[in-house]
C-alpha cells in the first residue's frame, strides 16, 4: 500500500497565551479576563509524537484548537513550517474524544470526508479503501456508525484524519471514552499508523501510561504558584523506540514523576 504520503512538519509556538473575555465565565464570575494558558514556547520536530499532560482545565485542548487554527492566541503565535497559523490550517487535522461520524454515512463514506477538496474520484476511492485496510475496517466499510463498536467509530475516525494527508495530526483524547482493553489496543494502532504514514502528533491525554507508551516526548501543563494561567512546567524525553515494554521498571519510574509533577504522591500509586 502506498500509504506515506503525508509530510511531516514541524510546529513552533512562540510564546503562546489564551485568556477568554469575562463574558464566557460563569455568572457571578471575575470581570478580570480569565487567562487560560501563558508564555508557551516549545518546537515539536517534524515526525515527533509529542503528548501534552495536565490537571483537568489547565488548557490543554485550548493549545491544540490554536495549532489546529479553530481558536486565536490572545498573546503568541503558531506557525507550521515557518508558516504561520491564521485560520483553520488545512495542513492539520483533529481526532476528537467521540469519533463524530455523520450516522446516515457508512463508515466508507465518513472517512471520504477527509479527503482533500478536489481529490479525483477514482483516486479517493482508492485512499479510502487503502485507510480502511490500516485501521482493520475493510470488512466494515458498508456498516453505518451505530452498527459498529465505539473502536471501530473510533478507528473510522482516525482514518478519516488521515484522509486529509495532513503534515501535523492533533489528537485530544481520543481514546478517552474507550473500555481499558480497547484502549490499549487503539495505542498499538496509533503507533502502527503512525509508522505507516509518518506525521507529527500531537496528543493531549490524562492518561500518563498511555503518554509514556506513545510519546517520544512529553510536556506537563500546570501552574506556577501565585500566577494564573498554565505553562510549561516539565519537559520528559521518553527513552527506548516505539513499541516500549509497558511493565518496564524504567518506565515506572518516569510514571512515578509525572505523576508527582500532577500532584499525586508516590504513597497513593
Amino acid at each position: 500500500m502506498s500509504l506515506a504520503r503525508t509530510t511531516e512538519a514541524e510546529v513552533e509556538f512562540f510564546a503562546v497565551g489564551r485568556a477568554f473575555p469575562p463574558a464566557q465565565r460563569r455568572q457571578g464570575g471575575s470581570s478580570v479576563p480569565h487567562l487560560v494558558v501563558r508564555d508557551v514556547s516549545l518546537t515539536v520536530r517534524a515526525g515527533e509524537v509529542l503528548a501534552i499532560l495536565g490537571a483537568s482545565g489547565c488548557g490543554k485542548s485550548t493549545l491544540l484548537r490554536i495549532a489546529a487554527g479553530l481558536d486565536s492566541p490572545t498573546t503568541g503565535a503558531v506557525r507550521i513550517d515557518q508558516l504561520p497559523v491564521a485560520g483553520i490550517d488545512r495542513r492539520c487535522a483533529v481526532a476528537f474524544q467521540e469519533p463524530r461520524l455523520l450516522p446516515w454515512r457508512t463508515l466508507e463514506d465518513n472517512v471520504a470526508l477527509g479527503l482533500p477538496p478536489g481529490t479525483p474520484r477514482e483516486e479517493g476511492r482508492h485512499r479510502v479503501r487503502e485507510l480502511l485496510a490500516l485501521v482493520d475496517l475493510t470488512s466494515f466499510a458498508h456498516h453505518r456508525p451505530r452498527e459498529v463498536s465505539g473502536g471501530m467509530a473510533q478507528r473510522t475516525a482516525l482514518a478519516r484524519a488521515l484522509a486529509r494527508d495532513p503534515g501535523v495530526l492533533l489528537l485530544d483524547e481520543p481514546f478517552g471514552s474507550l473500555d481499558a482493553l480497547t484502549r490499549l489496543r487503539m495505542q498499538d494502532l496509533l503507533l502502527d499508523v503512525h509508522a505507516a504514514a509518518p506525521t507529527t502528533v500531537l496528543l493531549v491525554t490524562h492518561d500518563v501510561d498511555e503518554a509514556l507508551q506513545l510519546a517520544d516526548r512529553v510536556i506537563l501543563l500546570g501552574q506556577e504558584p501565585g500566577r494564573e494561567g498554565s505553562t510549561i512546567r516539565q519537559v520528559l524525553t521518553v527513552p527506548g523506540e516505539r513499541p516500549r515494554d509497558r511493565g518496564s521498571a524504567e518506565l515506572a519510574e518516569l510514571r512515578a514523576g509525572l505523576l508527582e509533577g500532577l500532584g499525586v504522591s508516590r504513597l497513593t500509586h
